[in-house]
């Protein structure tokens, strides 16, 4: 139980996918401009890691490793993840219309989005089973979505105060995404167990 404590508090703040391992920094820069799309992106995050790692572990253990297929993980897990995105797409299309409208944008970019397959890949090197797998995935998906909601939020209060014109846009939105990873590293002093 204390495993799973710790690789929760770790994935969420120590190790935090956007801050300190610099994955997902496409979506966490282009969705992050309003509070709405970075909770929608979010979501749609954590379901497809989730499944994505979950898939991708058992095809790693029981097809790559016993065929010695392992030089094809990356190719593997991208055609994977690729398929899960599509597969998503068009079950939500028919079952839950009004949620594909909501979600239709954020699925075509996680696809492209290398933080999924950055967790894919990194409880396969780490050597983790398939519950602390899963455990990681959705504990990295919710540091993901905190700190896009946080940055979000950061971004919508900065349209309401004068930036200077140098900094305005990009600019400050970088400076902020530092001080954010800063905040982040504070937390690497933390020791559970």
């Amino acid at each position: 139980m204390l495993e799973y404590i710790s690789i929760i508090v770790t994935a969420i703040f120590v190790n935090n996918i956007v801050f300190a391992q610099f994955l997902g920094i496409c979506p966490f820069l282009g969705v992050s401009k309003k509070l709405s799309s970075a909770v929608g992106m979010g979501a749609a995050v954590t379901f497809v890691m989730l499944m994505a790692t979950a898939i991708t572990w058992l095809l790693q253990s029981f097809v790559l490793n016993p065929l010695n297929l392992q030089f094809m993980q990356t190719i593997v897990f991208i055609l994977v993840i690729a398929a899960l995105v599509q597969m998503l797409e068009m079950i939500m299309k028919k079952v839950t219309p009004a949620l594909y409208m909501a979600l239709g944008v954020f699925l075509p970019l996680i696809t492209t989005n290398c933080a999924v397959l950055g967790v894919a890949i990194l409880v396969i090197r780490n050597g983790m089973d398939l519950g602390q797998s899963i455990v990681y995935a959705v504990a990295t998906a919710i540091g993901f979505t905190l700190a896009l909601i946080m940055f979000a939020g950061i971004r919508e209060q900065l349209e309401l105060v004068e930036v200077p014109r140098a900094m305005r846009g990009v600019p400050i939105a970088l400076v902020v995404a530092g001080l954010l990873a800063m905040a982040f590293m504070g937390f690497s002093g933390i020791k559970i167990g």
